[in-house]
């Protein structure tokens, strides 16, 4: 998607590894710190990055900022055309060649509801995790050592019984979310269906995007035609520009070995995607527009493929 074009036009330009992405100031703006890398002189590396990205059609800007950051701006119509670009690839939205030429094996452990403490089911669903993430990024899997875990069956132990009171998902999720080092989930916190929960919201904000769906195929209404211009409120663009980072995240988090960060972009997701659900110009489905259904399907697509990667279920309904 964006970013992933955004990652090969600069790693043609420059062969380095990683771009440095980060968000820029506004929607569909995205800057590198990657000419401090190329260069003793970043301003100079900078201003021949920006030159090279600016012959790219579907970028509108591409400039230097401060001591040598360039910050590129695709068109308007790139931002609004990811959102059909998404929901027409399916589960391939959060696929990237990243990790190309890259092998990675499956990690050995005991089931993870087995496991006897919380940081030691965290470290065991990392390993399996950063696997799946890396596949996704374009890794290879070593099928000699075994398929990608799969969630395994519940046994005794602290994960078992958080998931017999608070769900199997919802406790994978914030397993996934636990960073090294970090606090032990609280099954009652994680049993609670409030938007302030983000093993919750996740599934929730899914659910969100496919009940529009669903009432305006109820209603004889399908996504058609799109015309960019039409998605262009604050608030659909904004969950335009979270979802454009969809394969880079998957990419970053499979690099640094950090699901926890990919998780937490997935809640940052779901946000947004709760809130732009949540306007008129959605509820209001007997009058809803072509491209805003594209862009819920594109949040449910996105949210689908994130929970997917993290082995957790993309309900319909909640």
């Amino acid at each position: 998607m964006i970013t992933a074009g955004l990652r090969r036009a600069i790693v043609e330009a420059t062969g380095a590894e990683d771009p440095l992405l980060r968000p820029g100031p506004a929607p569909g703006s995205y800057t590198t710190a990657l000419p401090f890398r190329l260069a003793p002189d970043p301003g100079t590396a900078a201003a021949r990055l920006a030159a090279q990205l600016r012959q790219q059609l579907w970028i509108a800007k591409a400039e230097v900022t401060g001591p040598g950051f360039v910050t590129v701006t695709v068109t308007h119509a790139t931002l609004a055309r990811l959102a059909i670009r998404i929901a027409q690839a399916g589960p391939g939205c959060a696929a990237s060649d990243a990790l190309a030429g890259r092998t990675v094996r499956a990690p050995a452990g005991s089931p993870l509801a087995a496991v006897p403490s919380w940081p030691q089911a965290r470290a065991a669903l990392a390993a399996q995790l950063t696997v799946r993430l890396a596949v996704a990024a374009g890794a290879l899997f070593d099928t000699e050592r075994g398929a990608v875990p799969a969630p395994l069956p519940p046994a005794r132990g602290p994960v078992a019984d958080a998931a017999g009171f608070a769900g199997a998902d919802a406790v994978r999720f914030a397993l996934a979310r636990m960073p090294p080092g970090g606090e032990p989930p609280d099954p009652a916190v994680l049993a609670r269906h409030v938007l302030a929960n983000p093993a919750y919201a996740v599934r929730y904000a899914h659910a969100a995007a496919a009940a529009v769906l669903r009432w305006a195929a109820a209603l004889g209404i399908r996504p058609a035609g799109f015309t960019p211009r039409l998605l262009a409120e604050p608030g659909e663009l904004a969950l335009l520009d979270v979802l454009s980072w969809l394969p880079e995240r998957v990419a970053v988090a499979a690099r640094r070995g950090r699901p926890d960060e990919f998780a937490g972009y997935l809640a940052e997701l779901a946000a947004r995607t709760i809130d732009t659900m949540s306007t008129t110009s959605f509820t209001k489905v007997a009058d809803i527009s072509s491209e805003r259904l594209w862009l819920a399907d594109a949040a449910r697509t996105g949210l689908a493929a994130g929970l997917g990667l993290l082995g957790i279920g993309a309900p319909g309904r909640l």
